[in-house]
């Protein structure tokens, strides 16, 4: 009778260890959910606060699927050695995948990487290519940083006035971010006529 209490303690210890185990098990991100992640840049840290058990799924997703978001997240995994073996190349492959199917983000940091040559030599116009792309579906950080190459005397005059109305429609409550993008606005202006600068900031670019 003993052995029979014992035997039955031991099953009830592990079925609770099991629903234990369930109740706290991490539910992997809904896209909407990855994608605010990765905005406010923080995809990589949440990985790592829901201690990697959700590295199978993402690598499924980013390689099955073929998800953007879920793509960039395995990319910058990868490149960054978080939860798996650090292996660059292939954490830039998934990013550019990413970047081919036109999420801002993955478009944004590939235009990064390639201006300040990270990972990647620098190399400012494929720089150019990748931050116009993200700019023009209203990457305000791909914007901020195409206004420093242009200024910078990179890329071609004649897209000057697209940035333009692109920075002079941005909004953001962050007050640094404001007087960054009234500099780039003045600094701009400076480089382009009237005219152009009235049809830009009416939304004829």
């Amino acid at each position: 009778m003993q052995r029979i209490l014992i035997a039955i303690i031991l099953i009830l210890g592990v079925f609770k260890q099991a629903v234990g185990a369930q109740l706290t098990a991490v539910q992997i991100y809904s896209d909407n959910m990855l994608l605010g992640l990765i905005k406010e840049n923080k995809h990589l840290s949440q990985v790592v606060i829901d201690d990697c058990q959700l590295v199978q799924d993402i690598e499924a997703r980013a390689i099955k699927s073929k998800m953007p978001s879920y793509q960039f997240l395995w990319g910058d995994m990868l490149a960054y050695g978080v939860c798996v073996k650090k292996d660059i190349p292939l954490g830039l492959h998934y990013m550019q995948a990413a970047a081919d199917q036109g999420l801002p983000e993955a478009l944004e940091q590939m235009g990064r990487y390639y201006h300040i040559g990270k990972f990647v030599q620098s190399d400012i116009e494929q720089a150019i290519t990748f931050l116009k792309a993200s700019a023009s579906l209203k990457n305000l950080k791909a914007q901020l940083r195409l206004a420093t190459l242009y200024l910078d005397g990179h890329g071609s005059p004649l897209d000057y006035p697209q940035l333009y109305a692109q920075l002079h429609q941005a909004v953001t409550d962050d007050k640094k971010v404001h007087q960054d993008i009234s500099v780039k606005l003045s600094s701009l202006a400076q480089k382009m006529p009237t005219r152009v600068i009235n049809a830009a900031k009416n939304g004829k670019y």
